[in-house]
């Protein structure tokens, strides 16, 4: 009776549009009301979910994103991805995807990648002949690529709901070739579209534009570099690479480029802080969640259904994609993460999926969720930007989605995508020690 409690409560919660982490913590709390427990328990649970020291790199990864977006370096990114690809055909397309893939591995976040790139491109898009609802699809779905990236706040978290038999090392690498895979199918996908439409090519404007522009953006690309180069080294841990990312970040708006005035400074901290404060909040109340969840044996009842279903590790995936992609339309990121991850992750290792695998195949899911009403995050910001309407954008995703399923495909049935860089690491450090 307690587990049905907790579960219809917490989706009466959100039919009724309570917000998550709110919705969390009253059916945790109507579940310890019900079991006569001290309503302590609860908050005795969300401050230990809280007092994580690895968490300390939340804040500072959000707070290096903000700090590169309001220092302008977003319109360096998107003159060298210009003159990368912005011959091809649906130049501004092309520009788009690879703009938006390089700055999501500064930002780590999908809504601040679409805020960033979508508030220069989309606008020139429109200007340029561009329909609304491709500039939007195109800024929105290469976004997502900033979920796998080695800034992405989601991908401690992950590391926090495997209950750290998932390190925060080995997902900063496994998520690097399936950004790759998903770059490339965006790029097919908007070239397909702007094919289809007709949209105009973009002049050459030779490799010295190339090299020139490369050049004014590197600095920037570089936090991506001393963040992998530092922990593969070992001179820093994935917290400390964090610190040294808004650091440099500092030094690069604040000094090099002289772009970062004291206003966007303050808002950078205030963006930052506010941020922080609701991926905590929701951690801390997951966590209560959570321990009901392992209480009642959610994770064990679940596996048992899915193996009545069926005992192929084919099908369970899929069930599993299909099942994380629903709770992804309702619920944002984290709460994803945190809730579903004890639930599924026993239940493909138990078909033979690797714990990593799980994780890129959840934050894959998530970022496909973040692109799908009722929640669509991103998909709300871009229509915003590009003053479309959600429902128009919808009618012409589906190369763009479709490009996400395929990667979702590849990284679900080929794991050597996800487990490659990892265990090659591993190998490395094993062979130099």
């Amino acid at each position: 009776m307690a587990l049905t409690i907790l579960t219809i409560s917490f989706t009466l919660f959100l039919i009724l549009g309570v917000p998550v982490a709110f919705s969390i913590g009253l059916c945790s709390l109507l579940t310890v009301v019900y079991e006569g427990l001290p309503v302590a328990v609860v908050f005795q649970k969300m401050v230990a979910g809280m007092q994580v020291f690895s968490f300390l790199a939340i804040p500072f990864f959000i707070l290096s994103g903000e700090l590169m977006l309001y220092g302008g370096i977003a319109d360096r990114i998107v003159n060298f991805a210009k003159a990368l690809v912005g011959h091809v055909k649906g130049g501004l397309g092309m520009t788009n995807v690879v703009a938006c893939t390089l700055f999501g591995g500064i930002s780590g976040s999908a809504v601040a990648d679409v805020s960033a790139m979508g508030a220069v491109l989309i606008p020139v898009m429109k200007r340029e002949g561009y329909d609304a609802d491709y500039a939007v699809n195109v800024t929105t779905h290469a976004a997502l690529v900033g979920v796998l990236m080695p800034t992405s706040l989601n991908i401690i978290i992950f590391s926090l709901a495997s209950n750290g038999r998932t390190s925060v090392f080995d997902l900063i690498l496994a998520g690097i070739i399936p950004a790759v895979v998903l770059t490339a199918c965006n790029l097919a996908a908007a070239y397909f579209v702007a094919v289809k439409r007709g949209y105009p090519t973009g002049a050459w404007q030779g490799w010295g534009a190339v090299w020139k522009t490369f050049a004014q953006a590197m600095p920037g690309l570089f936090v991506v570099i001393i963040i992998l180069a530092g922990i593969l080294s070992g001179v820093f841990t994935a917290t400390e690479a964090a610190s040294v990312s808004v650091l440099y970040s500092l030094f690069l708006t604040g000094v090099v480029y002289r772009s970062l005035s004291w206003d966007g400074f303050i808002s950078a901290l205030a963006k930052a802080v506010k941020t922080t404060g609701i991926v905590l909040l929701l951690i801390g109340i997951s966590n209560a969640f959570g321990y009901f969840m392992s209480f009642y044996e959610v994770p064990d009842l679940a596996g048992q259904w899915m193996s009545s279903v069926s005992a192929s590790p084919w099908i369970i995936f899929i069930l599993v994609n299909i099942v994380l992609f629903v709770l992804g339309t309702f619920l944002d990121m984290a709460p994803t993460i945190l809730v579903c991850t004890p639930i599924f992750m026993p239940i493909c290792e138990k078909f033979g999926m690797d714990p990593i695998q799980f994780a890129i195949v959840m934050l894959l899911n998530c970022a496909l969720g973040l692109n799908t009403p009722p929640v669509g995050t991103t998909q709300f910001v871009g229509c915003a930007i590009g003053e479309i309407s959600v429902g128009q954008v919808m009618k012409t995703i589906w190369p763009f989605y479709g490009s996400l399923v395929i990667t979702m495909l590849f990284i679900t049935y080929i794991p050597a995508l996800s487990l490659w860089l990892p265990h090659m690491a591993h190998a490395v450090k094993a062979a130099g020690g």
